[in-house]
């Protein structure tokens, strides 16, 4: 029976999430470009000459990107099982240590982010070749 309430908690929290990204899926839309949301995959250039440092660069923004979006979706739930607690002591209790833990994960990713853009950059800036 718990797996059901899961699951209907899921259903309106997804549907949320859709609404609220939905005027930045059509305001992200070119017409003209009609690459689909791929430039960014296109960016990576594997096997394309692309320099290795760009590579791990694009690949780390990438996973930290998602990382950073996981995190908001945990705050988000355990808003979600705040608001829906009904006064439950133990289950805001849960909520709160879910959000809490969330904004901490949400800062180590920002620092993890800061602190890889500045390798990157030393990085290309050490082995920068002039001709």
């Amino acid at each position: 029976m718990p797996i059901k309430k899961h699951v209907l908690a899921f259903f309106p929290l997804l549907l949320l999430s859709l609404t609220l990204a939905w005027p930045a899926i059509t305001l992200a839309y070119d017409p003209s470009a009609s690459d689909y949301g791929l430039k960014e995959i296109r960016d990576i250039k594997v096997g394309q000459g692309s320099d290795l440092k760009e590579i791990i660069a694009n690949i780390i923004n990438i996973a930290l990107g998602f990382l950073g979006v996981l995190a908001v979706i945990f705050i988000l739930y355990g808003g979600f099982l705040w608001m829906t607690a009904a006064g439950n002591e133990e289950q805001v209790g849960k909520a709160r240590k879910m959000i809490v833990q969330a904004v901490v994960g949400l800062a180590v990713i920002f620092a993890a982010y800061i602190i890889a853009n500045f390798v990157i950059s030393q990085l290309k800036e050490a082995t920068d070749v002039r001709s």
